[in-house]
């Protein structure tokens, strides 16, 4: 259960907010020294929250966040204080402090915030638990990647095709920045009409326009000192990347009917499995704005790219599966693991879940076979990216690819590639292609 460790060296005042927080239902621990809360946050559970006055007896309590920054003890951290100075609310939400609240405030603010900050720490739970962390090469040279961007605000592009968790890459950026406390807002791009977008982004207020009868907070204000995620941020009309690009540069926008600009402070993160250079160039999309979005790139690795990762991940789908029919698949027979290793997942790993789960429902027995999955190959064959033949420039590269791919064997392969054995043979012969079958 989460705790509230309370840091104030004015007993009388520091009982006053134990008792207001039990109230609410919180669990609280009274610290009056900084040395003493360093031993409580050396003990303290990853859930806990630390509420701190700004000015001590022994200390400001700057020090006690420079300290955790140094011990990687990054608890939610919020300063409560009688100084309204700017210089320090600044330093003090640069060393990580997620609120710099007066304390005259407190009963009004404080528990929005609390309840806030416990819901954010429940959504992480649920995310991390429900994700399979994949181990292959290419998966986790892209981890890398993310671990090395999130703790800074680089704006972050995500590139990959549809079915690669461009989502759950930029939820993971979210949960590994400074900003995790924060809110992450998802925005379908592709939904939003330029009609429809200026009171999305920023909102409205009362009367500007007909059938606004209340002021509407838009994502920007939703994702304010968060991440804002576009996704699919290629689909965005022109009209509506001018708009977005002006609010990203001026880090102000002005909700529709409003008479004054607001601040904003949020971090982008986009995704999109368009190319975006390609879209430049056919005037489709704005190229200021892309330099803008993509102070960072990552691209997700589709699942063909990732062999090593297809059965582990085929057992989590298996077993979450097995959960949520309530059936009790053991696993694959010899066909169903030939034929997973061998389909080329134009659908990457939505599409495996997707087949894994249909199977669990089919299976007769309790393995799963080849045919409770329901493989379309002739479906793959004219996927863009996977081995179907369409030039002779590419063609020997394909074939040595689906060769390799099927371990040598030239029935599957030629399957792959959407084409007759003969013609493989034929194929074969002409750029002189042999190929060594390696144990498995």
């Amino acid at each position: 259960m989460t705790k509230i460790i309370i840091l104030e060296d004015n007993p009388t005042y520091n009982t006053f907010i134990s008792k207001f927080l039990a109230k609410a239902g919180f669990k609280s621990i009274q610290v009056h020294r900084l040395f003493t809360a360093k031993k409580h946050l050396l003990e303290a559970g990853d859930d806990d929250i630390v509420l701190a006055a700004l000015r001590l007896s022994d200390g400001e309590s700057t020090e006690l966040l420079r300290w955790m920054k140094d011990n990687d003890r990054l608890l939610p951290f919020i300063i409560m204080t009688n100084y309204a100075e700017v210089h320090t609310a600044v330093e003090c939400m640069r060393l990580g402090s997620i609120d710099y609240m007066p304390k005259l405030l407190i009963e009004d603010r404080l528990l929005p915030l609390l309840h806030t900050i416990v819901k954010e720490q429940e959504e992480k739970r649920e995310f991390q638990n429900r994700i399979f962390v994949r181990q292959g090469t290419a998966y986790q040279n892209m981890l890398k990647r993310i671990r090395l961007v999130a703790p800074t605000r680089l704006n972050v592009l995500v590139l990959g095709e549809s079915g690669t968790g461009k989502e759950h890459i930029a939820r993971q950026i979210h949960l590994q920045s400074k900003l995790a406390a924060k809110p992450f807002v998802a925005v379908d791009c592709g939904s939003l009409t330029p009609s429809l977008a200026p009171s999305a982004f920023f909102g409205h207020v009362k009367g500007a326009f007909t059938g606004a009868d209340y002021n509407v907070n838009g994502y920007f204000q939703e994702a304010n000192g968060g991440t804002l995620f576009l996704d699919e941020i290629g689909n965005l009309p022109m009209e509506t990347q001018q708009m977005l690009l002006r609010a990203i540069q001026e880090n102000c926008y002005r909700p529709v009917g409003a008479k004054e600009n607001k601040n904003t402070n949020i971090r982008i993160v986009s995704a999109t499995n368009e190319d975006l250079q390609r879209a430049i160039k056919e005037r489709r999309f704005r190229q200021d704005l892309f330099y803008r979005l993509q102070g960072y790139v990552i691209t997700a690795p589709p699942l063909r790219d990732c062999p090593e990762d297809i059965m582990p991940l085929a057992g989590f789908f298996r077993e979450v599966s097995n959960r949520e029919l309530e059936r009790a698949v053991k696993g694959f027979d010899s066909s169903a693991r030939e034929a997973l290793l061998l389909y080329t997942w134009p659908g990457n790993v939505r599409e495996l879940k997707q087949k894994i789960q249909r199977a669990v429902l089919q299976a007769e027995s309790d393995m799963i076979t080849e045919a409770d999955l329901e493989l379309d190959y002739e479906t793959i064959a004219s996927t863009p990216g996977c081995f179907a033949l369409r030039s002779d420039e590419e063609e020997k590269e394909r074939i040595i690819r689906a060769l390799e791919h099927t371990n040598g064997n030239k029935i599957l392969a030629a399957k792959l590639l959407g084409i007759g054995r003969t013609t493989l043979y034929t194929k074969m012969e002409k750029y002189e292609i042999t190929i060594k079958k390696t144990i498995r």
